[in-house]
């Protein structure tokens, strides 16, 4: 399949006070469509740094970042918005729901910077809520629903703009181990519905259901190897 991530001698480098942070340290990877990948690391290692770059939260201080054919290593804030919203599904460990908003709400939101008409919006948030098993919860708040249906709220809302990849960080860092095992099971189904998923964590056992794991040290690709056993 073809490249959608290419990655070039990333260096991003932080000042704090009087010093600077060397936080990744000329990290080059390739990612194609359709591959399950896993980044992990210990705090401090670079991860963070490397999912905010990937998913165009911030830009490298030096090196190439092209994604989806996108020369992205330089561009303004605005076009960095775009790209987000176009090209990105993000899937937050704390869910980032908006409280006050029902789950057909808050999956309608990315349609609506989209500019998609309210019609379309409720039409495409109804199927991405069904997708991930909430038909019968489009109508409750964040507040009366359990963490892990909260998470597929999340992932509903990722997928609705049918991005180019979906980015998780630490998927299942508020759940507990079963809850956890079902929203893993359904990144599964995701992935084989041919999307490319790429999945930040700190965890061996969630790492192992991804089909290729990086592995970050100080800032730099320690290794990166084909997961031959993988859950799924």
């Amino acid at each position: 399949m073809g490249k959608i991530i290419h990655l070039e001698s990333i260096i991003k480098n932080y000042k704090v006070g009087t010093q600077v942070v060397r936080a990744l340290r000329s990290v080059s990877i390739d990612i194609n469509k359709g591959e399950y990948v896993a980044i992990m690391g210990a705090s401090g290692s670079g991860k963070s740094t490397l999912m905010n770059v990937i998913g165009c939260l911030d830009t490298p201080t030096n090196g190439k970042y092209i994604l989806n054919n996108y020369d992205v290593s330089s561009l303004s804030d605005d076009d960095l918005a775009d790209i987000r919203n176009n090209e990105i599904g993000f899937i937050f460990q704390t869910f980032n729901l908006l409280p006050r908003n029902t789950a057909l709400e808050n999956v309608m939101l990315p349609l609506v910077y989209a500019g998609i008409k309210k019609q379309k919006r409720r039409e495409l948030a109804v199927k991405a809520l069904t997708d991930v098993g909430l038909e019968d919860r489009m109508e409750h708040r964040p507040n009366e629903l359990s963490g892990g249906q909260r998470q597929r709220v999340a992932i509903a809302r990722a997928m609705v703009n049918k991005p180019t990849i979906l980015l998780a960080d630490e998927p299942t860092g508020n759940l507990d181990s079963k809850i956890s095992e079902e929203i893993m099971g359904l990144f599964a189904k995701i992935h084989k519905m041919g999307n490319t998923l790429i999945m930040v964590t700190h965890e061996e056992d969630i790492a192992n259901y991804a089909h290729r794991i990086i592995r970050l040290k100080d800032g730099e690709v320690e290794k990166d190897e084909v997961n031959e056993n993988p859950v799924y």
